[in-house]
């Protein structure tokens, strides 16, 4: 890690802890009562992303573990494959700005990361929205087998920790954890695959090994979302929510066991079940 950008992560102003809501005067009609009432609101912010002094990204965010979704977010794209390709970077929250300087230059074209295409790999049903996908997501072998019991855990874990939703109603989290349930990491946001890229970027700035840990996300399972979970290599994919067909077919290829719908104490284990110890 270069000596320059460690002075510049440490002169960047620190986040603050929970910047994911604000109040807001809101007029409340129930029941044929009105009143007047302050109602918290998911805050919304622009980020946008200048890579070696051009424009590269505007995400828009919850502005809470911003370091966390540059990092992430240029992984995510190819850019980058792990902190170290980042020379130098600063953050500037009152303007919604995040420098970044890479210590190579892009191998792949600018415009390569909004081009899409659909295409199949070894004669399999893989499709990829975005060239960057077909470049970054990895096939997964191996990788944890956990009890049926632990999904619920961690969903329930998941749940609690998701107090931004509670106060809002409006924010994903997604929770990442070792096999043994320990280790957990949560991050949110109001764009789902911010808080997974939040994810990615917490692991790479702390050179944590993503190969047999298991993500438990709070929104539906999208091929989006599955994509997202090859490119950061977590094995097993855990949500409350509904799978879509495609993220299916994504998951069965890429080695991805997908559960959905935890609730209480019922799953839908529907890809790669052998990671899934159920009770006997």
């Amino acid at each position: 890690m270069s000596e320059h950008r460690e002075e510049t992560r440490e002169e960047t102003k620190p986040e603050a802890e929970n910047r994911s809501s604000i109040a807001w005067r809101t007029l409340r009609l129930s029941g044929g009562d009105i009143e007047e009432k302050e109602d918290e609101i998911a805050a919304e912010f622009p980020l946008t992303i200048r890579l070696d002094g051009e424009e590269f990204a505007t995400l828009v965010c919850s502005p809470d573990d911003l370091a966390d979704l540059v990092f992430g977010f240029l992984a995510s794209e190819g850019v980058i494959r792990e902190a170290d390709d980042i020379r130098n970077w600063s953050l500037d929250e009152q303007r919604g700005f995040a420098y970044v300087e890479l210590q190579r230059p892009q191998s792949t074209a600018k415009e390569l990361h909004s081009k899409r295409i659909i295409g199949s790999c070894c004669g399999k049903s893989r499709q990829f929205y975005f060239h960057n996908d077909a470049r970054t997501a990895r096939t997964i072998t191996g990788g944890a087998a956990i009890p049926a019991e632990r999904c619920f855990e961690l969903m329930s874990r998941l749940q609690a920790s998701s107090a931004g939703f509670h106060l809002t109603g409006g924010i994903h989290h997604a929770a990442l954890c070792d096999e043994t349930g320990d280790g957990i990491v949560v991050r949110a946001d109001i764009g789902r695959h911010n808080a997974l890229d939040k994810l990615f970027g917490h692991c790479l700035r702390r050179g944590l090994s993503t190969k047999r840990r298991i993500i438990a996300f709070s929104g539906r399972l999208s091929s989006e979302v599955v994509l997202k979970a090859a490119k950061i290599g977590c094995p097993i994919l855990l949500s409350k929510s509904a799978p879509t067909d495609l993220a299916l077919r994504l998951a069965v290829d890429l080695g991805i066991t997908c559960v959905g719908f935890i609730r209480a104490d019922s799953l839908n284990v529907y890809t790669h079940p052998q990671r899934i110890v159920m009770p006997m």
